[in-house]
Protein backbone atom coordinates (compact mmCIF):
# COMPACT_ATOMS: atom_id res chain seq x y z
CA UNK A 1 0.00 0.00 0.00
CA UNK A 2 0.93 4.07 -0.56
CA UNK A 3 0.20 6.93 1.10
CA UNK A 4 -1.04 10.15 -1.12
CA UNK A 5 1.07 13.27 -0.12
CA UNK A 6 -0.44 16.94 0.00
CA UNK A 7 1.95 19.85 0.79
CA UNK A 8 4.27 19.06 3.81
CA UNK A 9 3.87 15.84 5.31
CA UNK A 10 5.11 13.72 8.32
CA UNK A 11 5.27 10.65 7.91
CA UNK A 12 5.50 7.76 10.79
CA UNK A 13 5.86 4.04 10.18
CA UNK A 14 3.16 2.09 12.83
CA UNK A 15 5.47 -0.22 13.62
CA UNK A 16 7.15 2.57 15.42
CA UNK A 17 3.80 3.75 16.91
CA UNK A 18 3.50 0.52 18.21
CA UNK A 19 6.46 0.47 19.85
CA UNK A 20 7.22 3.88 21.25
CA UNK A 21 3.30 5.52 20.92
CA UNK A 22 2.08 5.33 24.76
CA UNK A 23 -0.86 3.10 24.60
CA UNK A 24 0.33 2.07 20.90
CA UNK A 25 -1.65 2.15 17.91
CA UNK A 26 -4.67 2.63 18.81
CA UNK A 27 -3.70 5.37 21.55
CA UNK A 28 -2.42 7.11 18.39
CA UNK A 29 -5.96 6.91 16.36
CA UNK A 30 -7.69 7.96 19.37
CA UNK A 31 -5.66 10.74 19.61
CA UNK A 32 -5.80 12.07 16.32
CA UNK A 33 -9.79 10.86 15.66
CA UNK A 34 -10.95 14.19 14.89
CA UNK A 35 -8.38 14.48 11.87
CA UNK A 36 -8.49 11.04 10.44
CA UNK A 37 -10.23 11.94 7.09
CA UNK A 38 -8.57 15.39 7.58
CA UNK A 39 -5.01 15.94 7.57
CA UNK A 40 -4.44 12.08 8.79
CA UNK A 41 -5.00 9.20 6.76
CA UNK A 42 -3.17 5.83 6.96
CA UNK A 43 -1.89 2.49 5.24
CA UNK A 44 -1.12 -0.76 6.46
CA UNK A 45 2.15 0.69 7.29
CA UNK A 46 2.53 4.20 7.21
CA UNK A 47 0.90 7.02 9.18
CA UNK A 48 0.35 10.29 7.41
CA UNK A 49 -0.33 13.87 9.33
CA UNK A 50 0.11 17.49 7.52
CA UNK A 51 0.01 20.43 7.19
CA UNK A 52 0.57 23.40 4.40
CA UNK A 53 3.44 25.62 6.09
CA UNK A 54 6.87 24.36 7.80
CA UNK A 55 5.80 26.41 11.39
CA UNK A 56 2.75 23.55 11.55
CA UNK A 57 4.93 21.20 10.50
CA UNK A 58 7.75 21.80 13.06
CA UNK A 59 5.29 21.53 15.97
CA UNK A 60 4.00 18.17 14.55
CA UNK A 61 8.39 17.32 14.83
CA UNK A 62 8.30 18.38 18.04
CA UNK A 63 5.09 16.62 19.17
CA UNK A 64 6.38 13.41 17.81
CA UNK A 65 9.73 14.21 19.62
CA UNK A 66 8.28 14.91 22.92
CA UNK A 67 6.51 11.47 23.09
CA UNK A 68 9.68 9.69 22.77
CA UNK A 69 10.07 9.27 19.26
CA UNK A 70 13.81 10.15 17.79
CA UNK A 71 13.26 12.72 14.71
CA UNK A 72 16.60 13.20 13.51
CA UNK A 73 19.73 11.79 13.55
CA UNK A 74 23.09 11.62 12.00
CA UNK A 75 24.31 9.05 9.00
CA UNK A 76 27.69 9.30 7.95
CA UNK A 77 27.76 13.09 9.19
CA UNK A 78 24.63 14.18 7.01
CA UNK A 79 21.49 14.88 9.03
CA UNK A 80 18.80 11.75 8.19
CA UNK A 81 15.14 11.25 9.48
CA UNK A 82 14.67 8.37 12.00
CA UNK A 83 11.49 7.39 13.49
CA UNK A 84 9.63 10.12 11.61
CA UNK A 85 10.08 11.05 8.07
CA UNK A 86 9.02 14.61 6.91
CA UNK A 87 8.19 15.08 2.98
CA UNK A 88 7.37 17.91 0.58
CA UNK A 89 5.09 15.91 -1.18
CA UNK A 90 4.32 19.11 -3.80
CA UNK A 91 8.31 19.98 -3.77
CA UNK A 92 10.37 17.39 -4.02
CA UNK A 93 10.69 14.55 -1.57
CA UNK A 94 12.14 13.86 2.08
CA UNK A 95 13.66 17.27 3.78
CA UNK A 96 16.50 14.80 4.94
CA UNK A 97 17.27 11.12 3.50
CA UNK A 98 15.53 8.50 5.12
CA UNK A 99 16.22 5.54 4.24
CA UNK A 100 12.67 3.37 5.31
CA UNK A 101 10.80 5.37 2.72
CA UNK A 102 10.16 4.99 -0.76
CA UNK A 103 8.97 8.15 -2.26
CA UNK A 104 7.13 8.77 -5.81
CA UNK A 105 7.02 12.11 -7.16
CA UNK A 106 5.00 11.27 -10.27
CA UNK A 107 2.68 10.14 -8.33
CA UNK A 108 3.04 12.50 -4.97
CA UNK A 109 2.69 8.91 -2.93
CA UNK A 110 4.94 7.31 -0.41
CA UNK A 111 5.43 3.74 0.54
CA UNK A 112 7.74 1.43 3.20
CA UNK A 113 10.73 0.09 1.42
CA UNK A 114 10.53 -3.09 0.58
CA UNK A 115 6.81 -3.69 0.04
CA UNK A 116 5.15 -2.34 -3.39
CA UNK A 117 3.27 0.41 -3.40
CA UNK A 118 0.19 -0.91 -4.22
CA UNK A 119 -3.08 0.83 -3.74
CA UNK A 120 -3.03 4.42 -2.85
CA UNK A 121 -4.58 5.53 0.40
CA UNK A 122 -5.80 9.08 0.77
CA UNK A 123 -8.27 11.27 2.57
CA UNK A 124 -11.25 9.77 0.48
CA UNK A 125 -10.74 6.14 1.97
CA UNK A 126 -11.79 7.90 5.65
CA UNK A 127 -15.07 9.07 6.56
CA UNK A 128 -15.48 12.72 8.40
CA UNK A 129 -17.80 12.81 10.36
CA UNK A 130 -18.87 16.33 11.55
CA UNK A 131 -19.60 16.43 14.96
CA UNK A 132 -21.67 19.62 15.14
CA UNK A 133 -24.32 18.03 13.26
Amino acid sequence: MAIALEFIDVIVPISKIREKYVGGFDACLRDYENLIGRQVWYDAHLFRDGAMNPNDIRLMVQRWNGLGFETIGVKDGQQVWKDICVVEGLFGGPTFPCDWLEFDSSQRIAYLKGFPPGPIVSREHFVCSDKKA
